[in-house]
């Protein structure tokens, strides 16, 4: 899943990606939040059972896991909720939360993976995710590590799909069920009081910076959140991560902008100075908000965090 130092990106555009959800793959299976899925094939708890990845593979485990490598850092975040972080000894250069994650070795930049050192582990469950290059997860299967891959969630659904999945290979199920359902609550709570508006500020979402400016529309994670906020994006009617010209924002005139830059000095200055946006009512009105890349960008247990800070941010009044 998911999760980018966004230089890397075309131009930075999937930045989001690597830190929050990968570029490669854009949709899961909607099947994966089934029990179908995941189901353990054992009347024991510590006897053979077997659950399903999101490339349709069976993988079955002796025995419950009990070392684990993580190279996403949503699916890290995913660990820690579910509470065995302590277990993980392997995770990517991005995993910055919670604090308890910088103390674990690096073994991948989320886009590169030291499968040498992974093996030398020998971790009992490698949780995975798909990209272009299938060649890692090939080698780390061919060494004999169990690799339990996870596409890049799409939406909400899937992010928990993702925790659910993630608890049948843990034996945690009953902890998948309260965490999504606090994730549930959470949402619900932002959704009451966005309900009572009589129309929806139109937000412009910038993840690249001038002079290549990239933005996200439908079919992205990201929309999933601003939509469940209460939320217009202006372009909602693109399709993925995109790149805009400045001609079109100033033409399409957002109320408020949102900015997940996070690699440059001053994102919201930089946007506040560019030349010729003084039309747009967000600059007008001084509606630039820069938001912790970190957690809008990762598909993981704080989504409902991520709502609420979109919310709170457009409509503070609803949340004093």
């Amino acid at each position: 899943m998911k999760f980018i130092n966004k230089k890397w990106l075309a131009p930075l555009a999937i930045s989001l990606v690597l830190v929050g959800c990968n570029s490669q793959d854009t949709t899961k299976n909607s099947n994966t939040t089934n029990t179908d899925t995941t189901e353990k094939e054992s009347t024991e708890e510590t006897g053979p059972y077997t659950v399903m990845d999101d490339r349709g593979v069976e993988i079955t485990f002796e025995e419950v896991p009990e070392t684990i490598v993580s190279l996403q850092p949503s699916n890290t975040e995913i660990l820690f909720e579910l509470g065995v972080g302590g277990q993980i000894i392997g995770a990517t250069e991005y995993d910055t939360y919670p604090e308890e994650a910088l103390e674990i070795e690096r073994v991948s930049t989320s886009m590169v993976i030291n499968t040498e050192r992974v093996i030398e582990m020998q971790p009992d469950v490698v949780f995975a995710y798909t990209s272009g290059d299938a060649s890692p997860i090939e080698q780390l299967e061919s060494a004999g590590l169990k690799v339990f891959v996870i596409k890049t969630a799409a939406t909400i659904d899937d992010v928990y799909g993702d925790i659910e999945q993630m608890a049948a290979v843990l034996n945690l199920e009953e902890k998948a069920d309260e965490i999504v359902s606090g994730i549930e609550d959470q949402i619900a709570a932002v959704q009451e009081k966005t309900a009572s508006l009589d129309k929806k500020e139109k937000v412009y979402f910038e993840i690249s910076p001038s002079p290549d400016i990239w933005s996200v529309g439908s079919g992205t994670f990201q929309q999933e959140l601003i939509e469940a906020a209460g939320v217009e994006n202006i372009y909602a009617d693109q399709q993925s991560w995109f790149e805009v010209s400045e001609e079109d924002i100033i033409t399409r005139n957002p109320e408020a902008i949102i900015t997940t830059v996070n690699y440059s000095e001053d994102p919201k200055g930089e946007i506040l100075a560019r030349e010729g946006w003084s039309t747009i009512s967000a600059i007008q009105n001084d509606e630039v908000y820069e938001l912790n890349a970190d957690i809008l960008d990762r598909p993981g247990p704080r989504i409902g965090e991520a709502i609420e800070l979109i919310a709170s941010t457009i409509y503070p009044e609803l949340f004093n």
